[in-house]
């Protein structure tokens, strides 16, 4: 079990520095709206790469911040019968429902997306807009952040395995969220 729970922690670490780059992209996507919004009425001027731009930064926060997310135990859950269990019948339902509902669902979707990157990449596909930009990359994103939510699925998987073993103890408690 040692050298899965290794895996886990190192899939962690690179969920956790993909999760600090999008707080960094937060802030970035906010200073360049400022920055589009501030040139656009000062000088009447606007570029549609800044507007792509932040397009992009956005589609990184939400195909990178999902994995990011789950790691935190902070996603979206059934929670009816989820709050209703032990915290071993809450190990069980998510390991069973990582195992055989967010990982297949996952590669699926990243196998179905990377032929859409994979055109795009060929063709050197670029927005049909002035001054827009390449589109691969941010195609490549798709299955790239699917992947890496699959993977984050397979250390949920690990940990809890670990745990209804009883080789650690995870906190994976759920609180449902005030609003």
């Amino acid at each position: 079990m040692r050298p899965m729970l290794a895996l886990s922690a190192a899939i962690d670490r690179l969920n956790e520095k993909i999760g600090y780059i999008c707080n960094l992209l937060v802030l970035l996507a906010c200073l360049v709206s400022a920055g589009n919004a501030m040139i656009r009425y000062a000088f009447s001027y606007s570029s549609n790469g800044w507007l792509e731009a932040q397009w992009y930064m956005f589609a990184i926060l939400v195909m990178f911040g999902a994995s990011y997310t789950f790691k935190r135990n902070e996603h979206v859950r059934v929670e009816i019968m989820y709050l209703m269990l032990s915290e071993r019948g809450q190990l069980w339902l998510d390991l069973i429902g990582t195992l055989f509902f967010l990982i297949p669902s996952c590669l699926l979707l990243a196998y179905l997306s990377w032929p859409f990157f994979y055109q795009a990449y060929v063709v050197s596909e670029t927005s049909g807009n002035a001054g827009g930009l390449i589109r691969w990359p941010i195609k490549f994103v798709i299955p790239s952040g699917f992947v890496m939510l699959a993977l984050q699925g397979v250390s949920e998987v690990i940990k809890r395995i670990a745990a209804l073993q009883g080789y650690v103890t995870i906190d994976a408690k759920y609180e449902r969220p005030t609003q």
